[in-house]
């Protein structure tokens, strides 16, 4: 039987934005996380000069590149990285939908990728996309029920991939377990840790601070410096999945711009655009938190990114949904986008100017 791909998940969120349409401004748009807020004056600039624009880019990113990611890492997470250790990809998602099949090819004998049942469609999608078997791993007390996983699917096992935070709930993992746990059963652990700069609860974690072999950490500038549009990350952590991935990868064509990779690196030796972002975020959270409480939704302040993973007693997620458009104009995304354990929830990206947050609140506060 021939693939036919599903309908984009996104797409799905039409009539709920022609419920909010009936508002005056039309819909508040929080249903996808694209950053909306300015991204640093000095990357753009750097952008607008075309460095290296006439000749082809290296795969693994250049040296600067390289290097202003590992000197990132080494003092946001307290790691010794080397260049070595880590290379380019564009942005995130194209690696996320990509690395089962590569890792397939390495280890022929395993057809299986392990996600949260909650999470990023992606995880499940990339496993689709190569012909391989998607396992989802239940989430107890918001992190990976390792002991739940089947012993036959770990087994044929390729990769593991944590979420931390998470994309949608907001929780963090314990990705120290994780990684003993794909090293006691020769299976590599990807942990997606786009949102770590926005952590809440404590600070920021790597699964790389527990040690580099078989786990790999991934990373993308887009949240982190507002800079989604660019399309520009990196893999990190164990050296013989890295040179691996690297070498296949190169092979492939992929490849970040030129001077995309000279604007990120301008972007990775900044951390105070950063730190004022995170305080953005903080702020409409606790905003939104306290407005969605006064209608009687369950909106805890996440542990770390920046959507609110809500509900509300009796209604499922698009009810749920469809009751926040028609109160004050939000579109959200429902839960069960991200898996059905997640069909009572939505989740809401702090993604729009403050004013029209704002305005979603005092809406919310009124009704």
């Amino acid at each position: 039987m021939s693939f036919s791909p599903p309908p984009y998940p996104y797409e799905r969120l039409d009539v709920l934005k022609k419920l909010a349409d009936t508002h005056d401004g039309g819909p508040i748009d929080c249903s996808i996380g694209t950053p909306v807020d300015a991204p640093p004056a000095a990357v753009l600039e750097e952008l607008a000069k075309g460095t290296g624009a006439r000749g082809y880019p290296t795969s693994q990113g250049s040296p600067e590149y390289r290097a202003s990611v590992a000197a990132w890492m080494n003092r946001r997470f307290g790691l010794s990285l080397s260049s070595n250790d880590l290379a380019a990809c564009i942005g995130t998602k194209e690696f996320v939908g990509n690395v089962a099949g590569y890792l397939h090819l390495r280890s022929p004998e395993r057809d299986t990728v392990l996600y949260p049942s909650i999470s990023y469609p992606t995880y499940a999608m990339g496993a689709t996309l190569s012909g391989l078997r998607s396992v989802p791993v239940a989430i107890t007390n918001g992190k990976l029920d390792l002991d739940a996983i089947d012993p036959n699917d770990a087994e044929r096992a390729l990769v593991l991939w944590a979420n931390s935070p998470s994309n949608p709930t907001g929780l963090l993992d314990d990705l120290e377990r994780a990684a003993s746990w794909g090293r006691q059963r020769g299976v590599p652990v990807v942990s997606d840790e786009c949102y770590a700069e926005f952590t809440w609860a404590g600070r920021p974690r790597s699964i790389l601070e527990h040690g580099l072999d078989g786990v790999l950490a991934l990373h993308s500038i887009s949240k982190r410096s507002n800079l989604a549009g660019l399309r520009a990350g990196f893999y990190a952590g164990d050296e013989t999945l890295v040179s691996y991935l690297r070498s296949v990868r190169q092979h492939a064509g992929f490849m970040v711009a030129a001077p995309v990779q000279a604007a990120v690196a301008v972007a990775y030796n900044d951390d105070e655009h950063v730190n004022a972002q995170r305080e953005r975020y903080r702020s409409r959270l606790t905003m939104m938190s306290e407005a969605l409480r006064s209608v009687g939704v369950d909106a805890p302040m996440p542990e770390g990114a920046f959507y609110l993973w809500c509900s509300k007693s009796g209604m499922d997620g698009w009810e749920l949904a469809a009751l926040l458009a028609e109160k004050c104009a939000l579109v959200v995304s429902p839960g069960e986008l991200y898996g059905d354990d997640g069909a009572n929830f939505v989740r809401i990206a702090m993604v729009q100017p403050d004013e029209r947050l704002e305005l979603a609140a005092e809406r919310l506060r009124a009704s």
